[in-house]
């Protein structure tokens, strides 16, 4: 494995063994190894990779460590990232459910039950330092507080996609002043444009093509 490989892998690796609290918490954990630890990316460069993430199905801690892994390493830096963050959720899960069956009774429903406290906890610190990192100005903290209230308000996909149109949507006026870009610090790689649209055509036909096979197949 070549050296940054091997960063790479040896970097997500100990975020993969220790990192907890879910996609939001994930995110916060990598601002600070990767941003203001290594200094692999700036800050607002790190703020549009997770908004684009976040834009994305799936989970967009996954996809931030990918992104990661690509700019610092190429395709195969981006599959080290993920492997190194992935493979050990994935070995404590199977573990968890080869072993559930043990955790009964007053010690286990003990441990379930101090194990959400602290999840709820670490997710609300993450939240706080994001908060910190992204909304700079009075006018994205505007943003961000009437998202979110557009998804308490609305539940489901429906009130995730109205809030994300919503935010590019005043984003567009409220920073139409700053065209700064923030990813001048990243290693440029060229991508043809065809491939892109097809990459783009093939998101919305999976975008619009997935729900109504759920639809159609839920019965």
């Amino acid at each position: 494995m070549s050296r940054p490989l091997f960063e790479i892998f040896n970097a997500f690796a100990k975020l993969g063994l220790t990192s907890f609290g879910g996609p939001v918490a994930h995110m916060s954990f990598f601002r600070a190894e990767f941003v203001e630890k290594r200094k692999w990316l700036t800050d607002d460069a790190y703020a549009d990779l997770v908004a684009l993430c976040q834009f994305l199905p799936g989970p967009s801690s996954s996809q931030v460590g990918f992104a990661l892994g690509v700019q610092r390493g190429g395709l195969f830096g981006g599959i080290a990232a993920f492997l190194a963050f992935t493979l050990p959720s994935a070995l404590f899960l199977v573990l968890f459910a080869l072993y559930a069956d043990t955790l009964s009774g007053t010690f286990g429903d003990g441990l379930i039950h101090g194990l959400k406290i602290v999840a709820a906890a670490v997710v609300a610190q993450a939240i706080l330092g994001m908060a910190t990192s992204l909304c700079k100005t009075q006018a994205t903290a505007t943003i961000a507080a009437l998202s979110l209230l557009i998804v308490t308000l609305i539940a489901g996909p429906l009130g995730q996609v109205l809030a994300i149109t919503f935010g590019a949507f005043l984003g567009k006026f409220v920073n139409k002043s700053e065209h700064v870009p923030t990813f001048q610090n990243t290693p440029t790689r060229h991508i043809p444009v065809f491939a892109g649209y097809i990459a783009l055509a093939f998101f919305f036909a999976l975008l619009l093509f997935l729900p109504l096979l759920a639809q159609f197949t839920s019965d």
